[in-house]
């Protein structure tokens, strides 16, 4: 950004006030010079009570932002959510300082929560707060951003006024070419490997509610199709530990279910991006389990272009890195839709993983990089800067 005319200054909360164990070797990726302001919060009460850190740090970063914005010239607040109450602060800047603001929306924030059905829970209340919060927090917004239009367009929706008023931009994380660079000079090894396998292929991220029916199809196809499958290995990395009452089972339950544990491991604990990009570089190839719904982007697939490993992926057809991955070769993408009968899902993926054995024991995969360029972070980043350059006006 800096390069682009733009010097950005980060306020979060310090990471003492986490309650997720801290990735340190993330330090690494900072570029040097990043001014980063880190403010206070109140810590987690017993019993909890609030363990979202952006409104344990709510009333803190208000305060620094405030400041900031009385002694410097700021021209532009852009405001990541989650934490969703965060969108709040931009909101009372405007009003106090008059200073632009913007949302990206990496998750949707009025949403169905898993548990939200049972009334009275936390989870109902977060998606009755949501629907209160996200109408006053967007009305005075000069930019709504995500991952995919997929995330946004919702919000223009639900608030029609807003139509005209305010600036969209779709921008996906992106890769950073000089990742590779850096894990080079990191002298680290994949730990995880233990089984012999002649193709092992990682999936690094949360298990996602709406991704089980997805994952019990291709348990169905392993088990259906063992000399296909024999000498494959799934390995789930930093799927979580908890279960939401959306996920009847874990992945290594699931695949006991379907007698198919001799072709996965769960590691549910989360590892480092570090390691998780060293496992991806020493494995044979990245699975990428999506979902049911159409606007989730599995950022994980740039991990695969860094690594330059093929990507075999169950989306939802509407996904929009769909295109992405066909264009570039960069793997196979077996697509699911509500319209299509489990049988010809199934057969879809295992006559879509055949082909990907193929081309990847026989290192047939172009890997075409001029169609993955334009999603590196430098690329695209200019017309964020330029949009930002006129609604900060």
């Amino acid at each position: 950004m800096p390069q682009l005319g733009w010097a950005p200054v980060v306020l979060t909360v310090h990471e003492k006030y986490y309650e997720e164990k801290t990735d340190e070797e993330l330090l690494a990726f900072i570029p040097q010079g990043q001014r980063i302001e880190k403010v206070n919060a109140f810590g987690v009460t017993r019993p909890r009570l609030i363990g979202d850190v952006g409104l344990r740090g709510f009333f803190q970063l208000l305060k620094k932002a405030s400041q900031i914005v009385r002694q410097e010239k700021i021209d532009f607040i852009h405001i990541f959510v989650p934490s969703f109450y965060l969108a709040l602060i931009g909101k009372i800047i405007f009003i106090r300082f008059g200073i632009r603001y913007g949302i990206d929306y990496i998750d949707p924030w009025v949403h169905v929560f898993p548990g939200s059905e049972n009334v009275f829970s936390r989870h109902w209340f977060s998606t009755k707060i949501a629907r209160i919060l996200e109408p006053w927090s967007v009305s005075d917004a000069s930019l709504l951003s995500g991952v995919s239009s997929a995330y946004f367009t919702p919000v223009l929706r639900r608030n029609p006024h807003l139509e005209g008023k305010v600036k969209t931009f779709a921008m996906p994380y992106g890769w950073d070419k000089t990742e590779a660079e850096m894990l080079n000079r990191i002298n680290k090894s994949a730990y995880l490997f233990h089984r012999e396998a002649k193709i092992k292929l990682v999936y690094a991220g949360a298990y996602l509610p709406k991704s089980e029916q997805l994952l019990k199809s291709l348990f169905k196809v392993i088990a259906a199709h063992p000399d296909l499958f024999s000498n494959i290995c799934f390995y789930f990395i930093g799927t979580g530990k908890s279960k939401s009452a959306s996920i009847q089972s874990s992945i290594a339950d699931l695949a006991v279910q379907y007698g198919v544990s001799n072709h996965v491991i769960e590691h549910p604990e989360r590892l480092s991006y570090v390691d998780v990009l060293l496992h991806v570089r020493e494995s044979d190839g990245l699975f990428i389990l999506g979902s049911t719904e159409s606007h989730y982007t599995p950022s994980k697939f740039f991990n695969a272009i860094l690594m330059k490993k093929p990507v075999f992926a169950l989306l939802h057809k509407d996904s929009s890195i769909n295109g992405v991955i066909r264009s570039s070769d960069w793997g196979s993408v077996v697509e699911w839709e509500e319209e299509l009968t489990p049988e010809l899902f199934c057969k879809n993926i295992q006559t879509q993983f055949q082909e990907w054995k193929i081309k990847t024991l026989n290192s047939r995969w172009s890997f075409k990089e001029e169609q993955v360029n334009p999603l590196a972070v430098d690329q695209l980043l200019k017309p964020l800067a330029d949009l930002l350059s006129t609604v900060q006006q």
